[in-house]
């Protein structure tokens, strides 16, 4: 990202960007122990921001880093009420270990956030949860029964992606923002699959069809002044995938869009390991004084 100008681009659009320390994968082969301690130490340093009123902006490799982003999230404004969620994906990463049936921990982020999973993810940040009254998904396309049998029996709306061809992605975002904004502070987990691949080939789990790229970004637009955005997290991005910088430049104009159009605020990067590269990126945005 930083290679295919991501900060020259925010810059321009009157963000001052700067890149911070990394948080480093532990060395080890238990892959599960690897992602608790990344995820716990992402969720304090998104609490330390939140509770300092900054915005965060985690750039991810797999969906696995959602698990801190969240739960540091939660705990930061449990003293407010509940964290409103908008889930961006094509999948629903909403499985456990018993309905896995790959055992990957990237299909299994959201379960935890409600409290599903081993004890050693659903624990971190003090064990802080959403509440499923203000969580949605939006773009799904590609799920197990499984899951969706969980996401049902908490009650969940999900905006398949056939829903957002029939009704359009402005109506389904305004119902979005119904339930995870009406209640106060809110966040954005977009996953880069969301998006068709002829728009964002540079995914790490790609699926066929999905929402457009101009057409997200005109979403994202209309979101762009939404003072309750509390924290932004962009995942799944594979530089090796894509072809001739497509994927990144959507992803520096979705960000632009959700948070240039706010007030001034600095804009800190921090590097994390992914299950592919080995590295994260996190970024956070901090208020004008």
């Amino acid at each position: 990202m930083r290679r295919e100008g991501l900060t020259g681009r925010l810059r321009l659009a009157g963000l001052d960007v700067a890149w911070s320390t990394t948080i480093p994968a532990p060395a080890g082969n238990d892959v599960l122990s690897v992602v608790s301690t990344v995820a716990e130490e992402l969720a304090g340093r998104v609490e330390a921001l939140v509770t300092r009123g900054r915005v965060p902006l985690v750039l991810g490799g797999d969906h696995s880093c959602a698990i801190g982003t969240w739960k540091g999230a939660a705990r930061a404004l449990a003293s407010r009420g509940s964290l409103g969620l908008i889930w961006i994906d094509a999948h629903m990463d909403a499985h456990t270990v018993l309905t896995t049936p790959s055992g990957r921990l990237h299909g299994m982020p959201l379960a935890c956030l409600f409290g599903h999973g081993d004890p050693r993810l659903t624990a971190i940040a003090g064990g802080a949860m959403l509440d499923p009254r203000r969580v949605c998904l939006v773009g799904v396309r590609s799920f197990e029964s499984g899951e969706a049998a969980l996401l049902r029996r908490l009650g969940i709306r999900v905006f398949f992606m056939h829903e957002i061809a029939r009704r359009g992605l402005h109506e389904v975002m305004t119902d979005a923002l119904e339930i995870a904004g009406s209640g106060g502070a809110y966040g954005i987990s977009f996953d880069l699959d969301a998006v068709n691949p002829r728009d964002a080939p540079g995914v790490g789990s790609p699926a066929a069809g999905g929402i457009r790229g101009p057409d997200l970004l005109r979403a994202f637009s209309r979101m762009g002044r939404d003072p309750a955005l509390a924290v932004l997290e962009v995942v799944e991005y594979n530089p090796h995938r894509d072809h001739g910088g497509a994927t990144a430049r959507l992803t520096a104009d979705a960000i632009k869009a959700l948070l240039a159009p706010r007030a001034f605020r600095a804009t800190e990067f921090v590097q994390l390991p992914s299950h592919e590269d080995r590295y994260r990126l996190a970024s956070h945005r901090k208020r004008a004084a």
